[in-house]
């Protein structure tokens, strides 16, 4: 059975005895790969937020009229986490480790990592570019504030990266055997 490929010994906190948990080997790796999409997209969410968030305080030390637009340039870059969410999220489900069900196999497993490094390093590469853009669209802002939707498209583009991530981490599944 896929459930005795693997198996992790863990104590029970509370009695403090030894309980066989059997996990599947592609299910223990599913577990990495959805680690890797959220891990690394967050990263990438984080960090771009940050560079916004940063641009939008200049700014709006310059003029308070600006803080509204800042907070709108400084969320963009949250999209990224999301994408890498919902991947770790079907990652878990459809593994078995959320919500039981049959455990992946081991060539499934190593699908789910790059699954997750599909989206998790995509996002990580968008969230950054879409921080950098929006930081500086806010700048631009304060000196023209007709800049306001170019700013917003500019700072949209980088987001294509993580769509094309995203889309290749479902397809990954898909055709994987993780989905359906």
């Amino acid at each position: 059975s896929l459930r005795r490929q693997r198996q992790m010994c863990i104590r029970d906190r509370f009695k403090g005895e030894l309980n066989m948990v059997d996990i599947a080997l592609g299910t223990a790796l599913a577990a990495i790969g959805a680690g890797v999409a959220i891990g690394f997209a967050g990263l990438g969410s984080g960090l771009g937020q940050g560079m916004a968030a940063a641009g939008s305080v200049g700014a709006v030390a310059e003029d308070n009229d600006m803080f509204a637009r800042g907070i709108i340039f400084s969320a963009l870059p949250e999209t990224q986490a999301i994408y890498g969410f919902l991947i770790a999220i079907l990652l878990l489900v459809f593994s078995g480790l959320l919500g039981g069900g049959e455990g992946l196999s081991t060539e499934a497993g190593v699908v789910a990592i790059g699954v997750g490094a599909a989206i998790g390093f995509a996002g990580l590469g968008s969230g950054m570019g879409q921080g950098i853009a929006a930081s500086s669209s806010v700048g631009a802002i304060v000196e023209d504030n007709d800049m306001f939707a170019r700013g917003i498209i500019f700072s949209a583009l980088p987001e294509t990266q993580a769509i094309y991530g995203f889309l290749i981490a479902i397809l990954l599944m898909v055709f994987g055997g993780i989905l359906g």
